[in-house]
């Protein structure tokens, strides 16, 4: 297995990957003949049958890895009354994933908290219960509050995912205030790390503009070269300490992340192996 994977966030919206004429439900396939990994959000969304794992499953190679996004209501998005009880969502869920889990694709559960999930000790304990409820399976947090990388809270924040086995998720995004976090390089789970690129478009980040989809402004965005070049030692530092280092492209409001995510394996010369055929060559 190659210690670094490269991926992006989704697989529906990248159509410089597909062929003119691909079906929506090919797409995951074609997909698998560039990246071993990617990750899922549909999940966010809703609670997924299993028979919508057990496809991707089939259309996926042996080497292929899912990084996961728990329901918006175990990660707090949801402010309004969850559903379920939670217990019982927390249940549904890990139900619903057991097809990756079975196959051996499940990188990683990714709880990304929401920008007003800040460091106390109310959510402290809430990061803490929901780990002890999905104790069997890789679990990744990223914060998006930047109270937890003040310099008061910085040590003690990597500290306390280490102890509960979390993986710490390395960002590169906007500086933007309380609703972001600094690059903060640690590793906190030996098997695991994982970096999401979400691009560095500072006025998009908190306020998309009048009449705007924020999913059209916020990761509007396309990394140079050299801001590329700035995170090639910092992967190779994580790699040394870490079994496996997973690498996830954010920034496709207008379709950058595949670019991007294929400009940064050729500098890191990552070349996986295993994956799907590919039926025509676009890059």
């Amino acid at each position: 297995m190659n210690s670094i994977q490269v991926g992006v966030c989704g697989w529906g919206d990248h159509y410089d990957l597909y062929p003119p004429g691909t079906r929506s439900r090919d797409k995951l396939s074609v997909y698998a003949g560039h990246f071993p990994i990617v990750e899922l959000d549909s999940s966010f969304y809703a609670i997924l049958p299993q028979r919508n794992y057990e496809t991707w499953v089939r259309e996926t190679p042996d080497c292929f890895g899912f990084i996961v996004k728990p329901h918006q209501a175990m990660t707090g998005h949801q402010r309004s009354e969850a559903p379920l009880d939670r217990r019982e969502l927390f249940r549904q869920f890990e139900e619903s994933i057991q097809p990756l889990v079975a196959a051996g694709k499940l990188k990683a559960l990714l709880f990304q908290y929401p920008p007003w999930f800040d460091c106390t000790r109310e959510h402290v304990q809430y990061v803490q219960a929901c780990r002890q409820a999905l104790d069997t399976y890789p679990f990744a947090v990223e914060f998006r509050h930047r109270s937890w990388f003040e310099p008061r809270y910085r040590e003690k924040t990597l500290d306390f995912l280490r102890t509960i086995g979390a993986v710490h998720v390395i960002c590169d995004e906007p500086q933007a205030g309380s609703s972001c976090v600094p690059v903060v390089v640690a590793v906190t789970d030996p098997k695991l790390v994982l970096i999401r690129f979400h691009g560095r478009n500072v006025s998009g980040w908190n306020n998309p503009g009048e009449g705007q989809n924020w999913r059209d402004v916020r990761y509007l965005y396309q990394y140079s070269e050299a801001e590329l070049a700035e995170w090639v030692p910092r992967v190779q530092e994580v790699a040394r300490e870490a079994a496996e280092v997973c690498i996830l492209f954010n920034n496709n409001s207008g379709g950058h992340a595949a670019g991007n995510a294929k400009q940064f394996m050729e500098m890191l010369d990552v070349r996986p192996t295993g994956l799907n055929p590919r039926q025509l060559e676009l890059f």
